[in-house]
């Protein structure tokens, strides 16, 4: 099979690719990775995803509409089935026609999980495990969205949290990330940079999280901050802070506010990413409106990265020879690429035989 080339991401590997309520009655057409997708729900519910181009003239097939096992192209009525197969077209005879390309699909954690390379390297093994996410210790919230940046500068971004002293000085910031070093490892396949903080005061999201959960406010914390990235491109950041003196990251739950904060990060075009967020928590699991309430602010939150990052690409493209320094902060995003360009380097890598 022959696959599109690309320096820019892997592609034998899972993204998500949409939300599960974002595939119900109508095709969903979404570009990741450089590829036009239509993502559909046959009558049982099951997910599909074909290449979002109509074998007979090349229109859009997520213009059309789903009709029990097939989808049905809007401008003629062409219909092609889950596994990319032509069926049938109104007073034609299509039975030549070639097949449609599909991708491999799993529906799993409230995700549309997409492999867009060789199909025949797709395992549901390789999913990420989300402890979080089948567990009933912790309640999650999330959203969208759709950044005009290089998907690896919301990587850099996630991997150096120095920029929230700056840019979320009003919820989630202080100077003490920036007084305090960071350490960046390999643990197994991951990327990890951790922060940890003693006797900081807490700043104004979480100090309004510690008073949900029931403690004191206005008393020193001792907070950390362990980013995670793995392959292709998903952040994982365990964020919280206990009362000081109580052993941080290991301390009771009772004397802690403790969360995940979950960034899948899916390319679209070379400056554009489909970014989806969220926030899992272990504490006050049954208070919706918090839930409600979280999620509006990590909205914001992560909406004052997004326009930082949006500039930040205007400026990469504008001055395209100047190039972008590196600091020790910038540790987890340089190694974290180096992830991804080996990982690139190994699916280009020219068969044995060749």
């Amino acid at each position: 099979m022959n696959l599109p080339a690309t320096s820019l991401w892997p592609t034998n590997t899972w993204y998500v690719a949409a939300t599960a309520d974002e595939v119900s009655g109508k095709p969903l057409g979404r570009q990741i990775c450089g590829q036009q997708i239509v993502l559909f729900r046959n009558d049982a519910g099951e997910v599909a995803a074909l290449d979002d181009f109509c074998p007979h003239r090349g229109a859009a097939l997520s213009l059309g509409f789903v009709r029990g096992d097939t989808l049905v192209c809007g401008y003629h009525g062409l219909a092609v089935g889950c596994t990319g197969k032509v069926a049938c077209m109104p007073g034609q005879r299509v039975g030549g026609f070639p097949q449609v390309r599909s991708f491999p699909v799993i529906e799993r954690h409230g995700f549309i999980w997409l492999w867009p390379g060789d199909a025949s390297q797709a395992s549901p093994e390789l999913l990420p495990r989300l402890e979080w996410a089948d567990s009933p210790e912790w309640r999650y919230a999330g959203g969208l969205f759709h950044v005009q940046c290089d998907y690896r500068l919301l990587v850099d971004n996630l991997m150096d949290l120095t920029h929230e002293t700056y840019v979320h000085r009003t919820s989630i910031g202080q100077k003490e990330i920036d007084e305090t070093p960071c350490k960046t490892e390999m643990v197994g396949d991951e990327v990890v940079t951790t922060r940890l903080m003693g006797n900081v005061p807490a700043p104004p999201l979480w100090q309004s999280l510690m008073r949900q959960h029931g403690l004191p406010d206005d008393q020193l914390v001792d907070r950390w901050q362990i980013c995670h990235f793995s392959l292709p491109s998903h952040v994982i950041l365990e964020v919280g802070m206990a009362l000081a003196g109580h052993g941080g990251y290991n301390a009771d739950s009772s004397v802690k506010v403790s969360s995940i904060v979950v960034d899948f990060i899916t390319p679209e075009t070379e400056t554009s990413n489909w970014y989806f967020w969220g926030f899992a928590r272990s504490f006050c699991l049954d208070d919706d409106e918090l839930t409600t309430s979280i999620r509006d602010r990590q909205a914001t939150i992560f909406g004052e990265d997004v326009e930082v990052l949006e500039q930040q690409q205007r400026n990469v493209v504008r001055y395209p020879d100047r190039k972008l320094l590196k600091l020790n902060i910038d540790a987890g995003g340089v190694r974290s690429r180096m992830l991804i360009d080996r990982a690139i380097a190994e699916e280009n890598k020219p068969p044995v035989n060749a």
